[in-house]
């Protein structure tokens, strides 16, 4: 088994290494580093959300200005630490990337397709298609 980092990174320090590496796909992001981000990125997005919903309003035809900036200022550092992590893991990023947007969709519409199980299952029984 191999050498673990010894202490957890802070949630400031996280921050501050996904920002300075923008663009850094390259080298690896410990867990910690990866889920404090995240963590300070959903409170971000949740707080721009609010301040849009105070300066805009909160219906659902009002613009979300600030959230969609600070989305697409963040969009980058996110992917970077996404793929950083995964090199943690051995798996080249580019890849899992594909997987992970390819194949939901396909398996998604072929679940559309295909016709469901032909007996009553864990959540109910077989539609009769009639009201």
């Amino acid at each position: 088994m191999g050498a673990r980092p010894a202490n957890m990174m802070s949630i400031m320090d996280a921050v501050k290494t996904c920002l300075e590496q923008y663009v850094g796909f390259d080298g690896r992001a410990s867990r910690s580093e990866y889920w404090w981000f995240f963590l300070a990125f959903g409170i971000t997005v949740f707080v721009a959300g609010i301040l849009d919903g105070i300066i805009f309003g909160v219906g659902s035809t009002d613009p979300t200005w600030i959230s969609t900036i600070l989305q697409l200022g963040l969009f980058l550092p996110t992917l970077a630490v996404v793929f950083r992590r995964l090199h943690d893991h051995g798996k080249s990023g580019w890849n899992v990337c594909w997987v992970f947007l390819i194949l939901p969709i396909f398996y998604l519409i072929y679940l559309m397709i295909m016709d469901g199980e032909a007996q009553g299952n864990a959540y109910g029984p077989v539609p009769t298609n009639t009201l």
